[in-house]
């Protein structure tokens, strides 16, 4: 399941839950012939059911969605209202689906902003009205639903961040794994086409791979991999994106990067890993192939191909090599 269709889904349940609630209490008011509650309830049953009715029409862009925030604006505005104008305490029980709902609907922060909006005039409202022992009593049980459903919230957040952390990132060398690369490649080359604004990308190897592994194991070889992974970090600009391809490759994504640009960076990455003295194997060099997205790169097999043959050509040449592989010039 998407991103998209899960809070899809989460919001359909949370606004039919609300409304399934909250025409229940309508009913009830009516019941007993409290015709402004059945009212009230009734309006709020109906936003919410609107609430619903706009999830599923925009279940495609629940990401960017942004008619919730003013339907439970709406929501939270009523109850309030309710409050300051009938002379009943007892709808400040009302708000506790209304703080769930905000914090399941909108963006922690913003869910957090709102329902503090709602609480902190219903409190001034149910101490200045009521016996002091009854409101202290509502109003920290409120506050309390706040927080607990606050920090599950922030809880589920801070988890899935780092789900997608670890998806997208070798947790060995702290790069973008290998899988996303093509996705990462494709989303510049479009923006490069749309923009006109140059890309280049540069593929590097290890050179001796398997004579520093006859020389010195497997394991100083994937330690070798790591603090390389650390000094590419310092040498490449904000922006930027590095690639661990495996145990002895990296690509990188130079975004805005004209040819000119990639030769230098290039050979500065050439030269900090050459100079470099490297824990348990001394000196170690890199051969490195890189290009510029020419007008006929559309897709990312073309730039990643030509990449990859420009490093088996600085290969060819020796170790400690650069060299560019040259595209169709890129015209805005």
């Amino acid at each position: 399941m998407t991103e998209t269709q899960l809070r899809t889904c989460t919001h359909g349940i949370g606004y039919g839950l609300a409304t399934l609630f909250i025409f229940m209490l309508a009913l009830q008011n009516l019941r007993y012939g409290f015709y402004e509650l059945f009212y009230l309830a009734a309006t709020l049953a109906g936003l919410t059911l609107i609430g619903l009715a706009y999830t599923i029409l925009c279940r495609q862009r629940q990401l960017s969605a942004k008619g919730h925030l003013l339907l439970l604006i709406g929501l939270n505005s009523g109850l309030l209202a309710a409050l300051v104008t009938l002379d009943n305490a007892g709808i400040i029980h009302w708000a506790m689906p209304l703080l769930v709902l905000n914090l399941l609907i909108l963006p922690l922060r913003q869910g957090v902003s709102l329902s503090l909006l709602l609480l902190l005039p219903a409190s001034a409202i149910l101490l200045f009205e009521g016996p002091l022992i009854d409101a202290i009593t509502r109003i920290a049980g409120l506050f309390i639903l706040l927080t607990a459903a606050a920090l599950y919230i922030w809880h589920y957040d801070h988890m899935a961040q780092s789900a997608e952390d670890l998806a997208i990132t070798d947790p060995v060398t702290g790069a973008h794994n290998a899988r996303f690369l093509d996705e990462s490649l494709q989303k510049e080359i479009s923006r490069a086409i749309a923009t006109g604004h140059p890309l280049s990308v540069i593929n590097l190897s290890i050179d001796y791979v398997d004579e520093l592994v006859d020389l010195h194991g497997r394991n100083s070889l994937q330690t070798l991999y790591q603090d390389m992974t650390g000094q590419l970090f310092t040498v490449i600009r904000a922006g930027d994106t590095l690639y661990s391809l495996n145990d002895t490759e990296f690509f990188l994504i130079l975004p805005f990067t004209p040819e000119e640009g990639v030769r230098v960076i290039a050979e500065r990455i050439r030269r900090t890993i050459s100079e470099h003295h490297w824990p348990d194997i001394g000196k170690a060099t890199v051969s490195i192939g890189c290009t510029t997205r020419g007008n006929g790169d559309t897709r990312t097999d073309a730039l990643r191909n030509r990449a990859n043959q420009a490093m088996l050509n600085a290969r060819k040449r020796g170790s400690d090599s650069v060299w560019f592989s040259a595209g169709e010039t890129v015209t805005a």
